[in-house]
């Protein structure tokens, strides 16, 4: 796909019809060169108005998809802070995707057996050798910076072998379950989602930081990840 790499949708609602646009797109491609396409989703907001429009689409082949997540709080899957419940309840039960192709990040779990558990599911279903390659991963970006759960100054954005692991956030006192760079990084497309006025400053600090600078995690995701953003946060972009 020659996606141009930062779009700028006039509001949310523009922001979302048009990821889960191109979302499909690319999953239409994936299944007609492989038979299946595979997808991370991320949690928040911005992702859960761009999966309410997969509701009772024509254009998702839910037989073909595979559905993973790049993050996960370690919570039960129907607490109110699940990334996996979100999705169930705004994509996921109005969609014809068998259970087996639905591969939930247990965060009910011990997180560390529950990182190495993932990353072996991931392995098996997802193609690449020796890293499997995502048809794409949906990201976010936090206040602080953060995507996924690789969180500022925490030991995951360190990571270069592991592919998931549970990392501590001192910042909220608790553990989460994330992809590292080194899959994420190796996916065929990443996709990042940021909306919202209280998302501008940031978004103009890490695009204006130099080449090559990581000062911030979304950062540390490979330089050709497409970014699309409505004019709320990107209202900054352009001041002197």
């Amino acid at each position: 796909m020659n996606w141009p790499t930062f779009i700028v949708d006039v509001d949310k609602d523009a922001l979302a019809e048009h990821a889960a646009i191109r979302i499909l797109d690319v999953a239409e491609e994936a299944i007609r060169q492989r038979g299946f396409f595979t997808i991370a989703l991320s949690g928040g907001n911005t992702p859960r108005s761009v999966f309410e429009h997969f509701r009772g689409h024509v254009r998702v082949d839910g037989l073909k998809w595979h559905i993973f997540w790049s993050d996960e709080r370690c919570v039960p899957p129907d607490d109110p802070e699940s990334n996996y419940r979100m999705a169930r309840e705004s994509f996921l039960d109005h969609v014809n995707i068998p259970p087996e192709n639905i591969h939930r990040l247990r965060g009910e779990a011990d997180p560390v057996l529950e990182a190495a558990r993932y990353e072996t599911d991931i392995r098996q279903t997802v193609p690449g050798d020796p890293i499997p390659r995502f048809d794409l991963i949906l990201l976010g970006m936090g206040d602080d910076g953060h995507t996924a759960s690789l969180f500022p100054g925490t030991e995951a954005l360190n990571e270069t072998e592991r592919l998931v692991v549970a990392n501590y956030v001192p910042q909220k006192s608790t553990w989460r379950l994330t992809f590292t760079y080194r899959l994420i990084n190796a996916a065929a497309d990443v996709l990042i989602l940021v909306s919202g006025a209280g998302k501008a400053e940031r978004l103009q600090a890490v695009m204006d930081a130099a080449s090559g600078e990581t000062p911030y995690p979304i950062s540390g995701v490979k330089p050709n990840a497409h970014w699309m953003v409505d004019s709320d946060a990107a209202r900054l972009l352009d001041s002197p």
